[in-house]
């Protein structure tokens, strides 16, 4: 076990988060789903999770792995055009993992949302939180407007507000 990651998780908070990610921010994040899922018929989660339990690192947990079971626990697979999509922020390991549903995952391919991925870990790095996370969803949002255009009686399936963990 790598004891440096163990006791970044074990003193990463929430505190933390909301320091890089003020209420205005989780609010703008908020907004920009709402207002993307306007224009395709996907659906966003945006998850922002502190840190892993103890049990979780001792275990070897990876970010992608936690972020396949935050995936499956929300239920962003359970749409009806297998749409949706989560932007998963593990804080502690700097990571950002994207999930998505079998519907937009096989046009868009995983080197997609890998590049999306590093390059909102790309402004993180620079301190630039909002702005990455902004950057992420209308990246994220334009594959989805590009293989999953807005239909007639499109419904917001999922929630859009930013969940902290």
């Amino acid at each position: 076990m790598d004891m440096g990651r163990f006791l970044r998780h074990l003193f990463t908070t929430r505190a933390a988060v909301r320091r890089h990610f003020p209420p205005a921010s989780l609010q703008a994040i908020t907004a920009a789903i709402a207002e993307s899922e306007l224009g395709h018929r996907g659906e966003i989660r945006f998850v922002i999770e502190p840190a892993l339990e103890p049990a979780q690192l001792l275990a070897g947990m990876a970010p992608r792995e936690r972020a396949l079971a935050v995936f499956s626990d929300l239920r962003v697979w359970d749409t009806e055009e297998n749409s949706g999509v989560l932007i998963y922020v593990l804080h502690a390991d700097h990571a950002i993992e994207i999930v998505a549903d079998r519907g937009i995952h096989a046009a868009a391919g995983q080197q997609t949302w890998q590049r999306i991925a590093a390059d909102m870990e790309r402004d993180f790095a620079a301190g630039d939180y909002g702005a990455g996370a902004l950057r992420g969803i209308a990246a994220v949002s334009a594959e989805l407007r590009r293989h999953l255009p807005r239909g007639g009686g499109d419904v917001d399936e999922l929630p859009n507000e930013v969940t902290l963990l």
